[in-house]
């Protein structure tokens, strides 16, 4: 008998049971088969028998309010401690644009007391149950200044370490739970098959072995050895396998898209990680924003409960992805029973969930949902909360600030750095850099710890990281200038590449800028600022001297060009805080040896041409040069074989006063436009209303909805020169919006901002589905505006919405 069977009564199994009676309105091509997939069950120490009954006298004294709070969580961007008296949700998080009190750049303690708030609020509010607080801490724990960062999933799947894994677990969540947090949506199993995905660096590899040895080793590191009886020590947290399923084999590799493949392709590539996570007690499972062949995960019963719950033995609670019920047919992020019907346990309504409540509650009476189904989600929350600690008068406490940035931690984010760099050529033995050396370090990754981060740091895109968010860190750049100098040699940074003397080897740094979900997915693998690196490249070797590339990015990308213009070329990936880590392997020591050799080995292979999927590789997965095996490499092919022209932008419009392709700029004949300085040369574009009109950005239509349902709103960084002309009206997907008072509040003459959450649109009547025109500002005589950027974004806070024009 398994052991929770004991436990749960048999109304509570039936409604386990119940969602897989809707498994006929699945698409066949949707409907799965537990009996192929592999078998898995949580281990008996998730839970014990005394638990188990004071959760169930628990549910008898709650009421349907307290129940269904308990399934429902917001962000603390739209949820205060406050609204906990009348709606006692069970669970808050804090996405990737959320920090405490407004403040994204607030330190650990100031987390902590961020946890404690809600918390407080929580205990004197409904059942008296504690909140369980989430958090994204996808590569140590990155929201936090002065945190551990270690190299995105991408790095350490080129280590092919489980060890290393388990310790960076461990060290990240003793870093999460020094903030008061007790909850991370971490590890991430997916395994991308289309490298466009703008998600791939948090895939560890394209092989489901390796991400299914890397899932048990992650789970114990975060949580720990679950022990019978006892809950996580302070030191751990819940951990959440993400994201079931198959978001890393969309169709073209498109973001919340659909998993177009058979059953069995599905579970041999793409459900590997699940159950080795689960039998090591993942105490948590996110669901995906994706599809499989047409129908959307988070409303999928045959997924969620029969093979999750039911084949697969899993224990704990199923919590949704950020508004991901609203993408299930006939929901919305305010109503959505089927979602719970299916099995999820805990709505991810960041900004949706007072409406979501409601609703919930109606359903509840209505009998649209299961009293039975609602008490299974609920005892699966609460079973989480018993282990965690969280329950009872002496719960666990969490909240040690000195373990961020603690030097062990930081000694292993080292490690794991050395142990990802990937040597893909090293002709004439360029490498590692000889003791005495005169070395210039070159390009735009030289001293940016942004890029060397990448995104989901500090902030959701990670386009602002800097070296002071991290004290304890050092750029690649100056590490390198340390190492070299050790050794007896000089070393010094310039991004132009431009030298007082010659020297004798250069480092170039360059690569990806920072990104995301939503702004990550490419439409194809070309590596966009090519032509800068190998003008630099060559420059540099026009001059004699040899060329080191180091290349910074979350996928390997056709970058031919590069390693035929290097001596040298490394897959460094997004190696986070501890730029040591790359100095180890490159410099040599006053011996001559470098403290490491490479090791790393390509968790994906590497493209000869930027097409997708990647058929015929340049370098396949496994391939990976060492100091102690050299081997020469030939001229490769520069042909990309795609075309060149921007890619296609669904979330900027313009950008430092360039209209983004593919849209377009219109103007009325009444408003001049003209290019001006705001920050830097010619970055903005100066509109000037001389008589009523407008400017307007048009383009192909796309559909907006994943931004809305992420709480995304309309950004525009400009400096307003004058603010005659009233009304202003402001227009997106054909809702108008009079923005007059937001512009009176705002500086004239000085650089500001103004968001507009696409809520506010879509309440205004704006169809997202199909976006043709993302911006139109009209304004009357007067009205000046200089601007920079127009774009969407995810927001952490919730601006109130302008009035609709008249």
């Amino acid at each position: 008998m398994r052991h929770a069977a004991m436990f749960l009564t048999s109304a509570l199994a039936l409604a386990s049971a119940a969602p897989a009676q809707q498994a006929p309105t699945i698409a066949p091509a949707a409907r799965a088969h537990p009996a192929a997939w592999p078998a898995a069950r949580s281990p008996a120490a998730i839970t014990d028998a005394a638990t188990e009954q004071a959760i169930t006298a628990l549910l008898a004294r709650m009421t349907v309010e307290q129940k269904v709070g308990q399934v429902v969580q917001g962000d603390i961007s739209s949820v205060t401690p406050a609204d906990l008296a009348r709606y006692p949700l069970g669970s808050i998080l804090a996405g990737g644009n959320s920090g405490p009190y407004g403040d994204e750049r607030a330190d650990a303690a100031t987390w902590a007391k961020l946890v404690q708030d809600y918390r407080a609020a929580s205990l004197k509010a409904g059942a008296g149950v504690p909140i369980l607080f989430g958090v994204d801490a996808v590569h140590g724990h990155s929201n936090v200044p002065g945190a551990t960062i270690f190299p995105h999933n991408i790095g350490l799947g080129a280590a092919h370490d489980p060890d290393l894994i388990r310790r960076i677990g461990g060290a990240t969540a003793a870093e999460i739970a020094g903030s008061g947090i007790e909850w991370t949506f971490a590890p991430t199993l997916a395994v991308p098959q289309d490298l466009r995905w703008g998600r791939s660096y948090e895939g560890y590899a394209a092989d489901p072995a390796l991400v299914k040895s890397y899932s048990a080793a992650m789970v114990e590191g975060l949580q720990g050895r679950l022990q019978p009886g006892k809950p996580l020590g302070p030191l751990h947290v819940a951990a959440s396998a993400k994201h079931f399923l198959a978001d890393g084999g969309t169709s073209n590799g498109k973001d919340q898209g659909d998993a177009q493949i058979s059953e069995a392709e599905l579970v041999r590539t793409h459900a590997q990680g699940y159950p080795a996570a689960i039998d090591a007690g993942a105490l948590t499972v996110m669901a995906s924003f994706s599809s499989w062949n047409g129908v959307k995960n988070h409303g999928n019963p045959t997924l969620l409960t029969d093979v999750l719950k039911g084949r697969m033995g899993f224990e704990g609670l199923v919590v949704g992805d950020w508004n991901g019920h609203g993408q299930v047919p006939g929901c919305t992020v305010t109503d959505c029973a089927a979602a719970l019907n299916a099995g999820l346990d805990l709505y991810m309504a960041p900004d949706s969930w007072k409406g979501l409540f409601d609703s919930l509650v109606r359903d509840v009476r209505a009998g649209k949902i299961s009293r039975q189904r609602l008490d299974d989600a609920v005892r699966r929350n609460l079973r989480v909360k018993y282990k965690l600690g969280l329950m009872g008068s002496s719960p666990v406490e969490r909240g040690d600030p000195g373990q961020l940035g603690a030097p062990d931690h930081l000694a292993i984010a080292r490690e794991a750095v050395a142990k990802s760099l990937v040597l893909l050529k090293n002709e004439g033995s360029v490498l590692p850099i000889k003791p005495g050396a005169k070395v210039l370090v070159a390009g735009p990754g030289a001293d940016n710890m942004a890029m060397q981060a990448g995104g989901w740091t500090v902030t959701w895109q990670g386009t602002d990281t800097t070296a002071a968010d991290f004290p304890r860190g050092q750029t690649i750049g100056r590490a390198i200038v340390d190492a070299v100098t050790a050794a007896g040699g000089t070393a010094r940074i310039d991004p132009a590449g431009a030298a007082e003397q010659k020297p004798d080897v250069a480092i170039l740094l360059f690569g990806e800028q920072p990104y995301a979900e939503f702004q990550g997915d490419a439409e194809n693998l070309l590596f966009r600022d090519s032509a800068d690196a190998v003008a630099l490249l060559k420059k540099l070797k026009g001059q004699g001297i040899p060329t080191v590339a180091v290349f910074l990015s979350g996928r390997p990308l056709f970058t031919s060009p590069e390693l035929n213009a290097a001596d040298a070329f490394v897959a460094a990936w997004l190696p986070g805080s501890q730029g040591q880590g790359v100095a180890d392997v490159l410099v040599a020591g006053k011996d001559g040896k470098s403290p490491r050799d490479f090791t790393g080995r390509l968790p994906f292979a590497w493209p000869a041409d930027a097409r997708s999927p990647v058929t015929a590789p340049l370098f396949p997965a496994g391939y990976g040069l060492d100091y102690a095996h050299p081997r020469a490499q030939g001229p490769v092919n520069e042909d990309p074989r795609v075309e060149k022209g921007p890619a296609a932008s669904d979330s900027q419009f313009l950008r430092t006063g360039k209209v983004v392709d593919p849209w377009r700029l219109g103007i009325d004949s009444s408003v001049s436009a003209r290019a001006i300085d705001v920050a830097a040369q010619e970055d903005a574009r100066q509109f000037v209303w001389t008589a009523p009109g407008a400017i307007a950005i048009d383009g192909p239509p796309v559909d907006m909805r994943r931004q809305l349902n992420g709480a995304f709103a309309l950004r525009i960084d400009w400096r307003v020169d004058a603010v005659k002309g009233a009304p202003v009206v402001l227009s997106f997907g054909g809702a108008r919006l009079d923005i007059s008072a937001k512009l009176a509040d705002l500086p004239v003459g000085a650089p500001s901002t103004l968001r507009v959450p696409l809520r506010c649109f879509a309440d205004a009547g704006a169809d997202v589905t199909a976006v043709g025109t993302p911006l139109r500002l009209s304004a009357g005589a007067g009205l000046s505006v200089s601007i920079r950027n127009i774009l969407t974004e995810g927001v952490g806070e919730t601006p109130s919405c302008p009035p609709p024009a008249k």
